[in-house]
Protein backbone atom coordinates (compact mmCIF):
# COMPACT_ATOMS: atom_id res chain seq x y z
CA UNK A 1 0.00 0.00 0.00
CA UNK A 2 1.33 3.43 -0.91
CA UNK A 3 1.69 5.98 1.85
CA UNK A 4 2.59 9.64 2.28
CA UNK A 5 4.72 10.73 5.25
CA UNK A 6 2.86 13.21 7.43
CA UNK A 7 5.94 15.42 7.15
CA UNK A 8 5.05 16.08 3.49
CA UNK A 9 2.12 18.20 4.65
CA UNK A 10 4.73 20.85 5.45
CA UNK A 11 6.55 20.52 2.10
CA UNK A 12 6.60 23.17 -0.63
CA UNK A 13 4.11 21.14 -2.70
CA UNK A 14 1.60 21.32 0.17
CA UNK A 15 2.22 24.97 0.99
CA UNK A 16 -1.24 25.91 -0.35
CA UNK A 17 -2.81 23.98 2.54
CA UNK A 18 -1.47 26.58 4.98
CA UNK A 19 -0.67 24.09 7.75
CA UNK A 20 1.37 24.94 10.87
CA UNK A 21 2.79 22.25 13.14
CA UNK A 22 1.70 22.67 16.76
CA UNK A 23 3.14 19.43 18.11
CA UNK A 24 5.12 16.49 16.73
CA UNK A 25 8.35 17.79 15.22
CA UNK A 26 10.34 14.78 16.47
CA UNK A 27 7.76 12.13 15.48
CA UNK A 28 6.35 13.53 12.26
CA UNK A 29 8.63 11.43 10.04
CA UNK A 30 7.36 8.21 11.62
CA UNK A 31 3.69 8.81 10.79
CA UNK A 32 2.18 7.98 7.39
CA UNK A 33 -1.08 8.74 5.58
CA UNK A 34 -2.46 5.77 3.62
CA UNK A 35 -5.79 7.09 2.31
CA UNK A 36 -6.81 10.30 0.57
CA UNK A 37 -10.21 10.48 2.25
CA UNK A 38 -10.43 12.73 5.29
CA UNK A 39 -12.34 12.05 8.51
CA UNK A 40 -14.10 14.32 11.00
CA UNK A 41 -14.22 12.37 14.30
CA UNK A 42 -17.29 14.03 15.72
CA UNK A 43 -19.12 10.79 16.53
CA UNK A 44 -15.89 9.19 17.74
CA UNK A 45 -15.42 11.96 20.32
CA UNK A 46 -18.86 11.04 21.64
CA UNK A 47 -17.65 7.49 22.20
CA UNK A 48 -18.30 5.57 18.97
CA UNK A 49 -14.81 4.96 17.56
CA UNK A 50 -15.38 1.79 15.52
CA UNK A 51 -14.93 3.48 12.15
CA UNK A 52 -11.84 5.58 12.86
CA UNK A 53 -9.12 4.70 10.32
CA UNK A 54 -5.51 5.06 11.38
CA UNK A 55 -4.28 6.07 7.92
CA UNK A 56 -6.67 9.00 7.44
CA UNK A 57 -6.15 12.61 8.46
CA UNK A 58 -8.53 13.64 11.25
CA UNK A 59 -10.07 17.12 11.06
CA UNK A 60 -11.07 18.94 14.23
CA UNK A 61 -13.41 21.66 13.02
CA UNK A 62 -15.79 24.04 14.73
CA UNK A 63 -18.27 21.27 15.60
CA UNK A 64 -15.66 18.99 17.20
CA UNK A 65 -13.84 21.74 19.12
CA UNK A 66 -17.11 23.31 20.35
CA UNK A 67 -18.23 19.90 21.62
CA UNK A 68 -14.93 19.35 23.46
CA UNK A 69 -15.32 22.72 25.22
CA UNK A 70 -18.70 21.56 26.62
CA UNK A 71 -17.04 18.61 28.38
CA UNK A 72 -15.34 18.54 31.76
CA UNK A 73 -11.52 18.31 31.64
CA UNK A 74 -11.47 14.58 32.45
CA UNK A 75 -14.12 13.91 29.82
CA UNK A 76 -12.07 15.78 27.21
CA UNK A 77 -9.08 13.57 27.90
CA UNK A 78 -11.23 10.47 27.72
CA UNK A 79 -12.89 11.56 24.46
CA UNK A 80 -9.56 12.36 22.78
CA UNK A 81 -7.92 9.21 24.14
CA UNK A 82 -10.65 7.07 22.57
CA UNK A 83 -9.75 8.48 19.14
CA UNK A 84 -5.99 8.51 19.67
CA UNK A 85 -5.99 4.84 20.70
CA UNK A 86 -6.94 3.99 17.12
CA UNK A 87 -3.44 5.03 16.07
CA UNK A 88 -4.46 7.98 13.89
CA UNK A 89 -1.70 9.54 11.81
CA UNK A 90 -2.39 13.21 12.64
CA UNK A 91 -4.96 15.85 13.60
CA UNK A 92 -5.62 19.16 11.82
CA UNK A 93 -7.45 21.95 13.64
CA UNK A 94 -9.20 24.35 11.25
CA UNK A 95 -10.19 28.03 11.53
CA UNK A 96 -7.26 28.54 13.92
CA UNK A 97 -9.56 27.45 16.74
CA UNK A 98 -8.43 27.64 20.35
CA UNK A 99 -8.03 24.14 21.78
CA UNK A 100 -8.53 22.97 25.35
CA UNK A 101 -5.19 22.14 26.97
CA UNK A 102 -6.39 18.59 27.60
CA UNK A 103 -6.54 17.97 23.83
CA UNK A 104 -2.90 19.01 23.37
CA UNK A 105 -1.83 16.97 26.41
CA UNK A 106 -3.57 13.84 25.06
CA UNK A 107 -2.01 13.97 21.59
CA UNK A 108 1.39 14.33 23.28
CA UNK A 109 0.75 11.22 25.37
CA UNK A 110 -0.11 9.21 22.25
CA UNK A 111 2.62 10.87 20.11
CA UNK A 112 0.30 12.11 17.36
CA UNK A 113 1.24 15.19 15.28
CA UNK A 114 -1.10 18.17 15.60
CA UNK A 115 -1.50 20.84 12.90
CA UNK A 116 -3.42 24.09 12.68
CA UNK A 117 -4.73 26.14 9.77
CA UNK A 118 -6.74 29.34 9.56
CA UNK A 119 -8.80 27.92 6.68
CA UNK A 120 -12.32 26.53 7.16
CA UNK A 121 -12.89 22.78 7.31
CA UNK A 122 -14.61 22.45 3.92
CA UNK A 123 -11.76 24.12 2.03
CA UNK A 124 -9.13 22.17 3.93
CA UNK A 125 -10.84 18.84 3.27
CA UNK A 126 -11.24 19.50 -0.46
CA UNK A 127 -7.69 20.70 -1.06
CA UNK A 128 -6.13 18.05 1.16
CA UNK A 129 -8.14 15.26 -0.52
CA UNK A 130 -7.02 16.40 -3.97
CA UNK A 131 -3.39 16.60 -2.87
CA UNK A 132 -3.42 13.17 -1.20
CA UNK A 133 -5.32 11.54 -4.06
CA UNK A 134 -2.58 12.60 -6.45
CA UNK A 135 0.18 11.42 -4.12
CA UNK A 136 -1.48 8.10 -3.25
CA UNK A 137 -2.79 7.17 -6.70
CA UNK A 138 -1.61 3.76 -8.02
CA UNK A 139 0.86 4.31 -10.84
CA UNK A 140 2.87 2.47 -13.47
CA UNK A 141 5.32 3.29 -16.26
CA UNK A 142 4.67 2.36 -19.91
CA UNK A 143 7.14 2.50 -22.79
CA UNK A 144 5.90 4.67 -25.65
CA UNK A 145 5.07 8.21 -26.72
CA UNK A 146 2.07 9.95 -25.16
CA UNK A 147 0.44 12.82 -27.09
CA UNK A 148 -2.65 14.96 -27.13
CA UNK A 149 -4.08 14.41 -30.63
CA UNK A 150 -7.27 16.42 -31.29
CA UNK A 151 -7.90 16.38 -27.52
CA UNK A 152 -7.59 12.59 -27.32
CA UNK A 153 -4.84 11.30 -25.01
CA UNK A 154 -3.08 8.88 -27.35
CA UNK A 155 -0.32 6.46 -26.31
CA UNK A 156 1.79 5.16 -29.23
CA UNK A 157 3.56 1.90 -28.39
CA UNK A 158 5.67 -0.60 -30.29
CA UNK A 159 9.13 -2.14 -30.37
CA UNK A 160 12.18 0.06 -30.03
CA UNK A 161 13.16 1.67 -33.34
CA UNK A 162 9.85 1.08 -35.12
CA UNK A 163 9.26 4.82 -35.65
CA UNK A 164 7.21 6.04 -32.69
CA UNK A 165 9.29 9.15 -32.07
CA UNK A 166 9.46 10.08 -35.77
CA UNK A 167 5.67 9.83 -35.99
CA UNK A 168 5.35 11.91 -32.82
CA UNK A 169 7.58 14.66 -34.23
CA UNK A 170 5.43 14.81 -37.37
CA UNK A 171 2.30 15.04 -35.22
CA UNK A 172 3.83 17.86 -33.18
CA UNK A 173 4.66 19.69 -36.42
CA UNK A 174 0.97 19.36 -37.31
CA UNK A 175 -0.04 21.17 -34.12
CA UNK A 176 -0.55 18.31 -31.67
CA UNK A 177 1.04 18.26 -28.22
CA UNK A 178 3.62 16.07 -26.52
CA UNK A 179 2.96 14.84 -22.98
CA UNK A 180 5.77 12.31 -22.48
CA UNK A 181 8.30 10.28 -24.44
CA UNK A 182 9.87 6.89 -23.73
CA UNK A 183 8.83 6.38 -20.08
CA UNK A 184 5.23 7.51 -19.59
CA UNK A 185 3.98 7.53 -16.01
CA UNK A 186 0.29 6.73 -15.56
CA UNK A 187 -1.72 7.30 -12.40
CA UNK A 188 -5.17 5.91 -11.68
CA UNK A 189 -7.24 8.93 -10.67
CA UNK A 190 -10.72 7.71 -9.66
CA UNK A 191 -12.18 6.29 -12.89
CA UNK A 192 -9.51 7.30 -15.41
CA UNK A 193 -5.76 7.16 -16.07
CA UNK A 194 -3.66 10.30 -16.19
CA UNK A 195 -0.32 10.27 -17.98
CA UNK A 196 2.67 12.52 -17.41
CA UNK A 197 6.44 12.60 -17.80
CA UNK A 198 9.18 12.33 -15.20
CA UNK A 199 10.93 15.55 -14.19
CA UNK A 200 14.14 14.53 -15.98
CA UNK A 201 12.52 13.57 -19.31
CA UNK A 202 9.89 16.34 -19.40
CA UNK A 203 9.74 18.22 -22.75
CA UNK A 204 12.42 15.93 -24.25
CA UNK A 205 12.33 13.31 -27.00
CA UNK A 206 14.87 10.91 -28.42
CA UNK A 207 15.08 10.75 -32.21
CA UNK A 208 17.47 8.13 -33.55
CA UNK A 209 20.28 9.75 -35.46
CA UNK A 210 19.64 13.16 -33.85
CA UNK A 211 19.72 12.30 -30.18
CA UNK A 212 17.78 14.18 -27.50
CA UNK A 213 15.72 17.19 -28.57
CA UNK A 214 13.77 19.66 -26.46
CA UNK A 215 10.25 20.00 -27.88
CA UNK A 216 9.39 23.04 -25.73
CA UNK A 217 12.42 25.01 -26.95
CA UNK A 218 12.07 23.86 -30.55
CA UNK A 219 8.29 24.23 -31.07
CA UNK A 220 7.19 26.46 -28.18
CA UNK A 221 5.05 25.95 -25.09
CA UNK A 222 1.96 25.28 -27.22
CA UNK A 223 3.55 21.99 -28.32
CA UNK A 224 3.64 20.40 -24.86
CA UNK A 225 1.27 19.35 -22.08
CA UNK A 226 2.21 18.40 -18.53
CA UNK A 227 -0.48 15.75 -18.15
CA UNK A 228 -3.39 14.24 -20.04
CA UNK A 229 -6.11 11.62 -19.62
CA UNK A 230 -5.36 8.37 -21.48
CA UNK A 231 -8.14 7.48 -23.93
CA UNK A 232 -6.55 5.52 -26.79
CA UNK A 233 -3.60 3.14 -27.29
CA UNK A 234 -2.12 2.72 -30.78
CA UNK A 235 0.39 -0.09 -31.21
CA UNK A 236 2.83 0.04 -34.12
CA UNK A 237 3.74 -3.43 -35.34
CA UNK A 238 5.83 -4.75 -38.24
CA UNK A 239 3.80 -5.71 -41.30
CA UNK A 240 3.32 -9.46 -41.58
CA UNK A 241 1.60 -10.72 -44.75
CA UNK A 242 0.56 -13.91 -42.94
CA UNK A 243 -1.48 -12.01 -40.37
CA UNK A 244 -5.08 -10.95 -41.04
CA UNK A 245 -5.46 -7.36 -39.87
CA UNK A 246 -8.78 -5.69 -39.08
CA UNK A 247 -10.20 -4.33 -42.34
CA UNK A 248 -13.48 -2.82 -41.16
CA UNK A 249 -12.75 -1.60 -37.62
CA UNK A 250 -15.41 -3.83 -36.06
CA UNK A 251 -12.99 -5.63 -33.73
CA UNK A 252 -12.97 -4.14 -30.24
CA UNK A 253 -9.50 -4.58 -28.76
CA UNK A 254 -8.47 -3.27 -25.34
CA UNK A 255 -5.28 -2.95 -23.31
CA UNK A 256 -5.51 -3.19 -19.54
CA UNK A 257 -3.45 -0.68 -17.57
CA UNK A 258 -3.91 -0.40 -13.80
CA UNK A 259 -7.18 -2.37 -14.09
CA UNK A 260 -8.56 0.04 -16.69
CA UNK A 261 -9.47 -1.24 -20.17
CA UNK A 262 -8.28 1.27 -22.77
CA UNK A 263 -9.39 0.99 -26.45
CA UNK A 264 -6.48 -0.22 -28.56
CA UNK A 265 -5.71 -0.10 -32.30
CA UNK A 266 -2.97 -2.19 -33.92
CA UNK A 267 -1.40 -0.44 -36.92
CA UNK A 268 0.98 -2.44 -39.16
CA UNK A 269 4.01 -0.51 -40.41
CA UNK A 270 4.96 -0.79 -44.07
CA UNK A 271 6.83 1.32 -46.60
CA UNK A 272 4.86 4.30 -47.85
CA UNK A 273 2.34 4.50 -45.02
CA UNK A 274 2.04 7.98 -43.50
CA UNK A 275 1.64 6.94 -39.87
CA UNK A 276 1.09 10.48 -38.58
CA UNK A 277 -1.95 10.89 -40.81
CA UNK A 278 -3.28 7.47 -39.80
CA UNK A 279 -2.88 8.32 -36.10
CA UNK A 280 -4.81 11.55 -36.71
CA UNK A 281 -7.59 9.59 -38.43
CA UNK A 282 -7.66 7.11 -35.54
CA UNK A 283 -8.04 9.97 -33.04
CA UNK A 284 -10.80 11.62 -35.09
CA UNK A 285 -12.61 8.29 -35.40
CA UNK A 286 -12.34 7.77 -31.63
CA UNK A 287 -13.87 11.21 -31.12
CA UNK A 288 -16.80 10.19 -33.32
CA UNK A 289 -17.29 7.01 -31.29
CA UNK A 290 -17.34 9.03 -28.07
CA UNK A 291 -20.08 11.16 -29.64
CA UNK A 292 -22.06 8.02 -30.51
CA UNK A 293 -21.20 7.63 -34.19
CA UNK A 294 -19.43 4.41 -35.25
CA UNK A 295 -18.73 4.55 -38.98
CA UNK A 296 -17.67 0.89 -39.19
CA UNK A 297 -20.90 -0.33 -37.61
CA UNK A 298 -23.01 1.92 -39.82
CA UNK A 299 -21.18 0.69 -42.91
CA UNK A 300 -21.71 -2.94 -41.91
CA UNK A 301 -25.40 -2.26 -41.30
CA UNK A 302 -25.76 -0.72 -44.75
CA UNK A 303 -24.09 -3.71 -46.36
CA UNK A 304 -26.28 -6.14 -44.43
CA UNK A 305 -29.39 -4.18 -45.41
CA UNK A 306 -28.34 -4.09 -49.07
CA UNK A 307 -27.83 -7.85 -49.16
CA UNK A 308 -31.11 -8.58 -47.37
CA UNK A 309 -32.98 -6.49 -49.97
CA UNK A 310 -31.85 -8.87 -52.73
CA UNK A 311 -31.41 -8.22 -56.45
CA UNK A 312 -34.81 -6.61 -56.81
CA UNK A 313 -33.77 -3.61 -54.76
CA UNK A 314 -30.02 -3.69 -55.15
CA UNK A 315 -28.48 -5.10 -58.35
CA UNK A 316 -25.02 -4.84 -56.74
CA UNK A 317 -25.92 -7.09 -53.79
CA UNK A 318 -23.92 -10.07 -55.07
CA UNK A 319 -20.81 -7.98 -55.52
CA UNK A 320 -21.23 -6.43 -52.07
CA UNK A 321 -21.65 -9.88 -50.54
CA UNK A 322 -18.43 -11.05 -52.20
CA UNK A 323 -16.56 -8.04 -50.82
CA UNK A 324 -17.98 -8.63 -47.34
CA UNK A 325 -16.71 -12.18 -47.56
CA UNK A 326 -13.24 -10.93 -48.35
CA UNK A 327 -13.46 -8.45 -45.45
CA UNK A 328 -14.51 -11.16 -43.02
CA UNK A 329 -18.05 -9.91 -42.39
CA UNK A 330 -20.60 -12.63 -41.71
Amino acid sequence: MKSVPVAELLSDDAEHLGLKLIYGKKIIDDKHITHFRIQKPGLALAGYCDHIHSGRVQILGNTEVSYLWTLAPDQRKQAMAGVCQKGVCCFIVTKDLHLPQEVIDTVKVFSIPLFKTDRVSSETIIDLSVYLEDRLAPDTVCHGVFLDVFGIGTLITGRSGIGKSECAVELIKRGHRLVADDAVRFKRIQDYLEGSSSDILRYHMEVRGLGIINIKDMFGVAAIRLRKKLELVIEFTDWNPDISYDRLGLDNVYQEILRHRIPKIVLPISAGRNMAVIVEIAARNHLLKIMGYDSAKQFAEKLTSAISDGDAHNPMADEIEKRMGRWGVE
